[in-house]
């Protein structure tokens, strides 16, 4: 069993941090790898920024001056703000989170719990340990998320969802990035304009293509499964787990399940779960602990040799004979 699926078993309920409520009114953002865990959150803490009660900025070192910037304006406005982080001395940091592909758990519990929804909070933890137990790695038959790995694999996921789960999208895209180390398309805007158009031009774009509807579709989306379901190969709803609904918990769960699955796909593809070594380098980059750059560059060509102004006249010359002979 690899180390992000020892993780990913033992995730419901170790959130570890703060659970007291801070003054509201309350806004959130979130930057760097703090971004995740902000959107799924946000559904519990709508505004992004606010000039009293408490402001909540989640980020990571690579993305520390962007969170100082926002903190600062908060500050100046007159809002207490609570910087979360993976990493950070501590006159940059209020609460520290665990990196990796999990933090955006820790953080979007932490702001459950900061923001007074304690009892989501709960009901998120309840959710996922009861998901946890269908979807673990001894569970070779019946096992939801080794079904649904089985079922993206080699195929490339367009991830829809309704504008109440509009975090969902992204949120998958993100682990199946960065778990599964594969690419997938969030159909974001009008699903209609898009599952119409997309494929007029060029209908073998549809092959290999999957489509999943993360969440509880709304009226658009039961129409775009019926246009996809003659464009591409396969369409597949991706519901919320039993006994939860459209809300922070619930969407939690389902980003959760997209944990396992993504985690299940990158054993099918035989590739590591864990993140790769140029991720790792350009965080590092980013946030100053490494002054060299990446010095990664994609093989190229050697370039053509320059002909000096001597030699192109040569040949020229030769090139005009050749049209006298003729």
């Amino acid at each position: 069993m690899t180390a992000l699926l020892s993780l990913l078993q033992a995730l419901p309920g170790s959130y570890a941090g703060p659970t007291r409520p801070e003054p509201a009114p309350h806004a959130l953002i979130g930057v760097g790898e703090g971004t995740l865990g902000a959107s799924l959150a946000r559904i519990l803490v709508g505004t992004t920024l606010t000039h009293s009660g408490t402001q909540f900025v989640i980020s990571s070192p690579d993305a520390r001056s962007a969170a100082t910037d926002y903190a600062d304006l908060a500050e100046v406005a007159g809002a207490g703000v609570r910087r979360v982080g993976t990493a950070g001395t501590p006159e940059e940091i209020d609460v520290l989170i665990p990196s990796g592909p999990l933090s955006a758990y820790h953080a979007a519990q932490y702001v459950a719990h900061a923001s007074g929804h304690a009892d989501q909070a709960a009901q998120a933890d309840a959710l996922l340990t009861q998901l946890a137990q269908t979807c673990h790695p001894g569970i070779e038959t019946g096992n939801p998320a080794r079904d649904l790995a089985w079922s993206l694999w080699g195929r490339l996921p367009l991830l829809l969802a309704a504008p109440e789960a509009e975090a969902l999208p992204g949120a998958w895209q993100h682990l199946l990035a960065r778990t599964a180390k594969t690419l997938s398309v969030p159909m974001l805007g009008d699903p209609l304009a898009l599952a119409t158009g997309a494929f007029e031009a060029q209908h073998e774009k549809g092959d290999a293509k999957v489509a999943l509807i993360l969440g509880d579709p709304d009226p658009a989306l039961h129409l775009t499964r019926e246009i996809l379901d003659s464009r591409i190969d396969e369409v597949i709803h991706v519901p919320y787990p039993a006994g939860s609904e459209s809300g922070y918990a619930g969407q939690l769960t389902l980003w959760y399940f997209g944990a396992w699955v993504a985690a299940y796909l990158a054993e099918r593809y035989d590739m590591p779960a864990e993140d790769t070594d140029v991720l790792r380098r350009a965080q590092n980059v980013l946030s100053g602990e490494d002054d060299d750059r990446l010095g990664l560059e994609a093989p190229t060509r050697p370039a053509r040799p320059q002909d000096d102004e001597d030699d192109f006249d040569e040949v020229a010359g030769d090139l005009d004979d050749d049209e006298d002979d003729e």
